[in-house]
């Protein structure tokens, strides 16, 4: 049994900086505006926490993200953390078609994590953190989803290995 396991996390480093940003900046005004009307230490105080603990939960929020991606002879599993706090269960039996595919996340989903099209050519939910690849699911009911991932070499050979049992379900 061939079984491939994948875990990706969310390494925009670069957009720490972009959220820390506007915490500097809250900081800087509320500091001058407490000078300005010579509030209580406490007001500024419970403002500046405030301002501070949003742009942090924000920042652990996105620095916990973890796409988690299993495929076995049972079917897909999978899990976008936190948005997903249990594992998604796709059986083989449920698949149209699947195959792995190279896409632009920025054109065609806007961005990458949870990410939903309802129109368009490649309508469905994309789940991805980052890179180019990624496995497209046609469901039998109509829905697409694609799985990112960065480890496509072996998530195709696994891929082979079902497609066997993949061809039988869709033959039944």
């Amino acid at each position: 049994m061939k079984v491939f396991v994948e875990e990706q996390r969310f390494r925009k480093w670069f957009l720490v900086p972009i959220i820390a940003l506007p915490l500097i900046g809250i900081i800087i005004l509320s500091v001058q505006k407490n000078n300005e009307l010579q509030t209580s230490n406490s007001e500024s105080f419970w403002g500046i926490l405030i301002s501070v603990s949003i742009i942090l939960a924000v920042i652990i929020f996105i620095v916990s993200m973890k796409l988690t991606t299993k495929v076995d002879e049972k079917g897909i599993h999978y899990q976008f953390y936190p948005i997903h706090f249990v594992k998604k269960f796709i059986d083989w039996r449920d698949i149209d078609k699947c195959y792995i595919r190279k896409y632009n996340s920025l054109r065609e989903f806007h961005g990458y994590g949870y990410r939903i099209r309802p129109f368009g050519k490649n309508k469905g939910v994309a789940i991805n953190v980052s890179g180019n690849y990624g496995l497209q699911l046609e469901l039998k009911n109509g829905k697409r989803l694609l799985i990112g991932t960065q480890k496509q070499e072996q998530l195709k050979i696994t891929l082979e290995v079902y497609k066997e049992k993949y061809n039988k379900n869709e033959q039944q």
